[in-house]
């Protein structure tokens, strides 16, 4: 079977900021962390004063070069050290600490064009806020893109206002919005900054944020557990109430079902973070990094999902199809369609068979094609009924693995010729004869439009206390979701 993790080399099953950078430059690629001496308009009272409650003395630059060298020494301090444990790389500048485009342009030219200068240079990553980038700015940065690989961070942090207004993030969504639509107009990367566990914040509100930044344009994502900090406001906030703290394990669930969610385009630059040990209050869990990026992987793998696995209910299916389908199975495809579940099946049962019916002449025909195409002949097709299976395959009735019905009418084929409610019920009656004792039916519903959404209603009167599990992959009553259904174990 091929990787369904299109963007991975690894165990990895969320688009990783190394695969991104090996896949794009051909080899490792490092950022080296600066301080270019910025400060934040959200300090100096310019859009407020004392910065976000959660912001360290060092405007969330505590792993960025020292303030007190220039910055092509902090630049080579960090590749020397760097490079000893890779000698060839190349190297992003990486501009952390406060609000890197806070300056007059000469300003911001005077510390961002002798980096990308340096040799092996490829990118500048710069750290910003979305209220902190003028039309001036926003023009030379669409220079300097032209010129090397920039990616500008926005940090947003969450969706919610009231959240917004208690860190004192000092702008709104619109605000944010705004500034990915014009850097993405000039063709500049844009990687969202987010926070998990902010103050009062539910679960769901932190879903919410992900799925709001779906809807963007944005090329990448940050996902930080909030960490209490000495000397911040937060910490004074949080030892006079102390608010809730997620622990590691509600950690691990929040990030899992964001990226489930997430865009399977949108790279992952980060998914947990690094925070100064002598300075952290809350929580401790945070300082075992690679204990976090693990527990992420095994839930994940537990799962058995992925990065934007629930934005499509094929996944879901796809997800059903490996899990119960051995090499040696004997499946059913009772809505072959344009061959793709088909194809799909053969793929897993090498040494089993797969049986497709369809009662379209044309998607018998498309099926046949696509099977041809991809050399595929483990495959026996039927244009019938699926009502008819057990009549057709009578000496396969009690032994079949699965059986996958697709429900609807066949893609850029005939409207007027779908499949109807009383058709599938009897077919399913027959399915639940065909496959063994542990086999297994699932069924994809498609309840936005009309006769599907009359075949659905049938379809759940029919499986009331049955054997039945329902799979769904959105909030929306319209979009398609996955049925499975087992026998019925025996009395004894």
């Amino acid at each position: 079977m091929k990787n369904r993790y299109q963007y991975s080399n690894s165990n990895k099953r969320y688009y990783t900021l190394d695969y991104f950078y090996k896949t794009t430059f051909g080899k490792k690629v490092f950022k080296v962390s600066l301080n270019g001496g910025f400060t934040c308009p959200n300090k100096d009272g310019t859009k407020g004063r004392g910065g976000c409650i959660y912001c360290s003395k060092l405007g969330s630059g505590d792993f960025a070069g020292n303030i007190n060298e220039d910055l092509i020494t902090q630049f080579n301090k960090t590749k020397e050290i760097l490079h000893k444990k890779w000698k060839d790389a190349v190297y992003i500048g990486y501009f952390q600490a406060n609000t890197n485009t806070y300056a007059e342009i000469d300003v911001l030219k005077q510390k961002y064009e002798p980096i990308i200068a340096l040799e092996n240079v490829v990118g500048l990553n710069i750290a910003t806020r979305p209220d902190a980038i003028t039309e001036e700015c926003l023009d030379y940065l669409e220079d300097l893109s032209k010129r090397t690989y920039l990616t500008i961070e926005l940090g947003l942090q969450t969706i919610h206002e009231k959240t917004s207004k208690l860190i004192n993030r000092g702008h709104d969504l619109k605000c944010f919005n705004e500034m990915v639509r014009k850097l993405r107009k000039r063709k500049i990367n844009v990687v969202a900054h987010i926070i998990n566990g902010l103050p009062y914040e539910t679960k769901e509100m932190m879903i919410e944020t992900v799925k709001h930044l779906n809807t963007l344009d944005i090329n990448g994502i940050k996902i930080h557990m909030l960490h209490i900090i000495k000397n911040t406001k937060l910490n004074e906030i949080y030892q006079e109430n102390p608010f809730p703290i997620l622990t590691k394990e509600e950690y691990v669930d929040i990030v899992c079902d964001q990226l489930e969610i997430l865009r399977p385009e949108i790279v992952v630059h980060r998914i947990t973070g690094d925070p100064d040990k002598n300075d952290l209050v809350k929580p401790s869990w945070v300082l075992k990094k690679f204990c976090v990026l693990n527990d992420i992987d095994k839930e994940l793998e537990k799962r058995r999902t992925y990065q934007g696995f629930r934005n499509s209910i094929l996944n879901r299916v796809h997800e059903r199809f490996c899990y119960y389908i051995k090499p040696n199975s004997l499946v059913i495809d009772a809505t072959a369609g344009n061959g793709n579940d088909t194809l799909y099946i053969s793929k897993i049962v090498e040494k089993g068979h797969v049986f497709g019916f369809d009662i379209q002449e044309q998607a018998i025909k498309n099926t046949k094609t696509l099977l041809e195409e991809n050399n595929r002949n483990n495959i026996t097709l039927y244009q019938e009924n699926h009502v008819n299976m057990k009549k057709v395959l009578k000496d396969y009735v009690g032994k079949i693995s699965l059986i996958t019905f697709n429900l609807g009418y066949l893609p850029n084929g005939n409207k007027e010729i779908s499949t109807k409610d009383i058709d599938t019920i009897e077919a399913v009656k027959v399915g639940l004869e065909m496959i063994h004792n542990k086999g297994i039916i699932l069924i994809t519903v498609y309840p936005g439009q009309e006769e599907g959404l009359k075949e659905s209603i049938k379809l759940q009167e029919f499986l009331k206390n049955k054997n039945v599990i329902y799979y769904y992959n959105t909030e929306n009553k319209k979009a398609p979701y996955l049925i499975e259904l087992k026998k019925e174990p025996k009395k004894s």
